[in-house]
């Protein structure tokens, strides 16, 4: 649950929004109790009918935009849900961006992904899974545009995490993990491995993983570093890994160094420079931790990364510039006051563009290396952010992007200019659109501690003026995430079934500042709480809320906030906590960013009295209040948050007579990520606020 690592856990406010550490100000009026007076929602037409649990296997997710060179064209990846096999059916399309017109470029290749054009634009490389049952591994692929068949040009025996093209476009480097030392040897049962900064649930040593670079037409690979350091690996729901970077002369790779391959070292990131011809490998700046995400500006002399403000991971994620010859650089975003997820160069290399959660949005700005940021105006559509916002500029300083509105799930969406409107080019879910789906907005309340806190209300597709609702929380993980206005499924399903939904934002969210997110250190319940409680009774006072019947639901750090909130307060009628962390403790020891949890406190639980904290902030240390009908679900292989903080909760409340159903996932991972699974999770969920809210 370690808030500070981003990605550390999956913004969740339908689960399927994740992939499992995170200038527009606003004014606020600090005594003024907001409490706006929202739109009446009109009855849903009688042609539409409302969306139900089935219509969940039709929305398809679209992901990855990348702009041709020459400018025409743009490729995605296009997934779809296959319940008949139980997975996601993958494909990489071709879109014109004059006509919309679609061309598919690959056929039944499982685990396709990560499109990139060459430099040249003839060929387009991605990577795609090769071989079956336990020898399937990611590979890297190339596709010759004028006509052909995909040639797989990578041979890695653990497969490929990540790949680019050299500027030649003669080579592709990519990311593997080594094979273990003791290979012969662990064949033979001698497979005893030392333990580190891992999670409980590793069967075997964690592995280094380092750049090899190969010809782009296939050939022998050749590795360019070695080490028990490592570049850094993803585990879902996290960013995509720290890309490797290519200078344009071809000359020089920028990646990240970690200084040991197990995720609860991920806060030991240094950027690192190497020349590809003979080896040498130097140190960017004086930086000894939180470095990631570099990226040469368009000439090479320049560097921009991703660094916490004032080094501090509790703080927003601000972008930094430095000279390609080497120093920490300058703060380029802090005016912004956003926690910024993406960074990408426009071509004249003194701007950038930018994004992260704005309010209740995601925003895009541009930030010239000198001067204001400029907020692009996107209208209702929030690109598409799982830690790391779904966006690519092309050579012209056009953008494509993923991206969804409140009635709309993700699609592709193309600005010409960062001054002109985006253009939705694709349609792929409107099936989904046409139903009578429920209205989304912002709310906003005075909270606590003299903050302006904010949220989304969904409201019933035949919501009417002075009646009483029943309403149903579904809190976002993270904490470093947002509830914001985009699509939600499992939003869009809740309200469907006669209930107000609210997704309140807490501090510790990264929607509001630096000082909302950070006001979260050493304080993982309490203040979260009163704000949410604060947000509630801000929207009872609208007067269309049943007081009798308010459930409380979430997952991850929402699962967090369910169980904290059923030990602290008393209005509840039924809870959902998903992958709950009840005991912080257990998360500092078990799960996989483990040891990184001493950030959000003052220190390491076994260091002077600090273990206080963590038992006076886990939910389960006040299981005696618990009262409230719970249903709890988890996979039994998370190592995000171990399940062992689920059978707690569990026999807390059981052995109490409070009614409680626990639903064990036999399936790895933070959240299921196959579609069967998926939709079994939203069925459980709204079928518990059924029993105790009708």
């Amino acid at each position: 649950m370690n808030r500070n690592q981003r990605g550390s856990l999956s913004a969740i406010l339908s689960p399927r929004s994740r992939k499992t550490l995170l200038p527009a100000c606003y004014v606020f009026l600090a005594a003024l109790v907001l409490l706006p007076a929202l739109p009446l929602i009109p009855a849903a037409s009688a042609q539409s009918r409302r969306i139900e649990l089935n219509d969940y296997s039709k929305i398809v997710s679209v992901s990855d935009p990348q702009i041709s060179p020459d400018g025409r064209s743009i490729v995605v990846a296009v997934s779809r849900p296959n319940l008949e096999q139980d997975r996601s059916d993958r494909e990489l399309v071709s879109i014109d961006i004059a006509t919309g017109a679609q061309r598919i470029l690959t056929y039944e290749r499982k685990g396709v992904g990560s499109p990139r054009w060459s430099p040249s634009g003839d060929r387009l490389a991605f990577v795609a899974t090769d071989g079956a049952g336990k020898e399937a591994r990611p590979q890297v692929f190339v596709l010759p545009m004028a006509g052909g068949e995909a040639r797989k040009i990578t041979e890695a025996p653990n497969g490929i995490e990540q790949f680019a093209w050299r500027p030649s476009g003669q080579d592709i480097t990519y990311v593997t993990s080594d094979e273990p030392a003791n290979k012969k040897e662990m064949e033979k049962h001698h497979d005893a491995f030392e333990v580190g900064d891992n999670d409980f649930l590793a069967t075997e040593a964690a592995l280094p993983s380092h750049i090899w670079i190969l010809p782009a037409d296939g050939g022998k690979a050749k590795r360019l570093t070695s080490g028990t350091w490592s570049l850094p690996k993803s585990a879902p729901p996290s960013p995509p890994a720290s890309p490797i970077s290519w200078s344009p002369d071809g000359e020089w790779l920028l990646f990240t160094r970690q200084e040991h391959p197990h995720q609860g070292d991920a806060d030991l990131t240094t950027l690192q420079v190497l020349n590809v011809e003979n080896g040498d490998v130097r140190k960017l700046t004086k930086h000894e931790k939180f470095e990631s995400y570099a990226q040469f500006s368009p000439d090479g002399s320049r560097v921009a990364y991703w660094y916490p403000r004032d080094g501090d991971p509790n703080n927003e994620n601000e972008i930094f510039v430095t000279q390609t010859a080497g120093g920490d650089g300058t703060d380029s975003t802090r005016a912004i006051d956003r926690c910024l997820v993406r960074a990408i160069w426009m071509p004249d290399g003194n701007s950038l563009l930018v994004g992260g959660h704005d309010a209740t949005q995601t925003s895009l700005w541009v930030q010239p290396l000198s001067g204001a940021a400029k907020k692009l105006s996107l209208g209702d559509i929030s690109p598409s952010w799982s830690f790391w916002v779904d966006a690519f500029v092309g050579r012209k300083g056009d953008i494509a992007f993923t991206g969804s509105t409140p009635a709309q799930p993700s699609e592709l969406y193309y600005m010409a200019s960062v001054t002109d409107p985006p253009k939705r080019l694709t349609d792929f879910n409107h099936e989904i659109a046409a139903l009578a789906l429920s209205k989304a907005q912002r709310f906003e309340w005075k909270g606590p501690d003299n903050f302006q806190e904010d949220g989304i209300v969904v409201y019933p597709p035949d919501f009417q003026k002075g009646r009483k609702y029943p309403l149903v929380l579904i809190i976002h993980g993270g904490p470093t995430a947002s509830s914001t206005t985009q699509f939600s499924f499992l939003s869009q399903l809740m309200a469907a079934h006669g209930y107000v939904v609210f997704s309140p934002n807490y501090r510790g969210s990264d929607n509001l500042g630096n000082a909302y997110q950070r006001a979260i250190w050493n304080d993982a319940g309490d203040s979260p709480g009163r704000d949410v409680i604060a947000g509630i009774d801000a929207l009872k006072k609208l007067g269309f809320i049943d007081e009798n019947k308010i459930g409380v639901t979430g997952w991850s750090y929402g699962g967090y906030m369910t169980s904290w909130l059923i030990g602290h307060y008393q209005i509840w009628k039924a809870a959902m906590a998903g992958a709950p962390v009840t005991d912080l403790y257990d998360e500092y020891n078990l799960s996989d960013f483990n040891v990184t949890s001493r950030y959000s406190f003052k220190g390491s639980p076994y260091v002077g009295d600090n273990l206080k904290n963590y038992r006076a902030q886990s939910p389960i240390t006040y299981a005696a209040q618990m009262k409230t009908p719970t249903l709890i679900m988890h996979d039994t292989g998370d190592a995000r948050v171990t399940v062992t903080q689920a059978y707690s909760l569990f026999h807390a409340l059981k052995d109490k007579g409070v009614p409680v159903k626990f639903i064990a996932i036999p399936v790895p991972g933070h959240f299921p990520g196959d579609p069967v699974r998926q939709m079994d999770v939203y069925r459980y969920w709204v079928e518990w606020m059924d029993q105790y809210l009708k």
